[in-house]
């Protein structure tokens, strides 16, 4: 499904309705989890879900009916088994070491995104959109056409995993007749798909904010991935002066990278703040629509 407004005709939203956005940030947007079981605590179910990268492979395993705390225990269970983790991206790669040589400038640690999420995603989670139990928007980017492409049917894996694939990390996918590429390029923060599709919209960025001052040059792959983070960064700050969403939650993941997949105790305990500002202010949101 390509980038296409809702249509103006679309019913209203039902009242009380919350739509939930989850950003990229690689590692960072592990924090997404904390979000989730905000929302689980409060008994609120989200109408729909858009996600970007991280924010994509997240959210549509809770679309998928997994709960904020299930998700958690999954993701705490393959953290913990380093060796095994390890193995796993080992058969998720596209190429071997001696590809380098013979194949010039390609990259043997290239990720294939659907062999990873098949390898790391819970079973549960269905092959296809319609399998979902929640609405679930996956934003990718369409490297032909250079846009923004929102998904919402069809296959699911292939979305999300165009919807991950970092240039240099993990390679392109083939979908629909499109070749997709990171979501993060055109949309790092989608809150503002969700317009329109129910009273309040809640949007999790975990882009990340300015870093301390640095004691050396960061190494070539470092400064690659910086560099992305500094343009999702401007992209997000400039659409939320244009259109912010109704609740904005930022955990405080800043000092994490990209690939700190193995601190996940540490960000979600830095994330355990933005879960509690969660609980009060959509209660507040939601008790405020009430009266």
């Amino acid at each position: 499904m390509l980038n296409i407004p809702f249509p103006a005709a679309a019913p209203a939203p039902k009242p009380g309705s919350v739509a939930l956005a989850l950003g990229g940030g690689g590692a960072r947007g592990l924090a997404h989890i904390a979000v989730l079981e905000a929302f689980d605590e409060l008994g609120v179910q989200p109408a729909i879900i858009a996600g970007t990268s991280m924010g994509a492979i997240i959210g549509a395993a809770y679309a998928a009916g997994l709960s904020g705390k299930e998700i958690h225990a999954h993701t705490q269970a393959i953290v913990r088994k380093r060796a095994e983790t390890m193995t796993r991206l080992l058969r998720a790669r596209v190429g071997r070491f001696t590809d380098m040589l013979s194949r010039g400038l390609s990259n043997p640690m290239l990720i294939d995104g659907e062999i990873f999420l098949d390898l790391f995603w819970p079973e549960v989670v269905p092959d296809r959109f319609d399998g979902l139990v929640l609405p679930f928007l996956a934003i990718a980017t369409d490297y032909a056409s250079r846009r923004e492409v929102t998904l919402s049917a069809g296959k699911l894996t292939p979305a999300v995993a165009g919807s991950m694939a970092i240039p240099g990390l993990i390679k392109p996918v083939e979908h629909d007749g499109m070749i997709l590429i990171d979501g993060g390029i055109t949309n790092p923060l989608p809150h503002d798909r969700l317009i329109g599709t129910a009273e309040f919209v809640v949007a999790c960025d975990v882009t990340g904010g300015a870093r301390d001052t640095l004691q050396r040059s960061p190494p070539p792959i470092a400064a690659l991935i910086g560099a992305v983070q500094i343009m999702q960064t401007t992209i997000v700050d400039t659409k939320l002066r244009v259109q912010p969403p109704d609740l904005l939650v930022r955990p405080d993941v800043s000092t994490y990278r990209v690939l700190d997949f193995f601190k996940f105790g540490h960000i979600m305990r830095a994330a355990e703040p933005a879960k509690e500002e969660v609980k009060r202010s959509l209660a507040r949101l939601l008790d405020a629509r009430r009266a």
